[in-house]
């Protein structure tokens, strides 16, 4: 099977709190292993970037779905690749953990202490999400 990684960025609407957010959450949790997709979520300042890897197909449709989700505004896709292996294979949709961020780590990659991934590329995206992994601010 053709494996994808997928990279894509999203405004939340104005009235989304924690409760969705968390269902939002459990959801992916729930349908993601079934589909064979894992991941990684970052939800920051209303915005969302998330990276899904799975087979093209599943990966496809679960974009296009989220495309259409009256949840997100502004989706714009970051990234899109064919994949030897995964990177985030240990999550079913791991979260980031905004609290534990350090902002150096923003500012490494951006202007400014702030998760933007409409001011920068894909690649780096990726590899501020890399970081994120290897310094352990995600939560299962």
């Amino acid at each position: 099977m053709m494996l994808v990684r997928l990279m894509y960025a999203s405004r939340a609407v104005p009235s989304i709190d924690q409760d969705e957010l968390h269902a939002i959450l459990r959801q992916s949790k729930l349908n993601n292993p079934g589909r064979g997709i894992t991941g990684l979520l970052c939800y920051s300042g209303g915005i969302f970037i998330q990276a899904l890897e799975g087979g093209r197909s599943a990966v496809s449709q679960l974009y296009n779905r989220i495309t259409t989700d009256p949840r997100h505004t502004d989706v714009v896709l970051l990234s899109y690749e064919e994949i030897g292996e995964r990177r985030f294979a240990g999550w079913s949709m791991g979260q980031v953990n905004m609290a534990r961020l350090n902002p150096a780590l923003l500012l490494k990659y951006s202007a400014t202490a702030t998760l933007d991934p409409y001011s920068v590329s894909g690649k780096v995206s990726l590899a501020l999400f890399d970081e994120l992994v290897a310094t352990a601010s995600v939560m299962c």
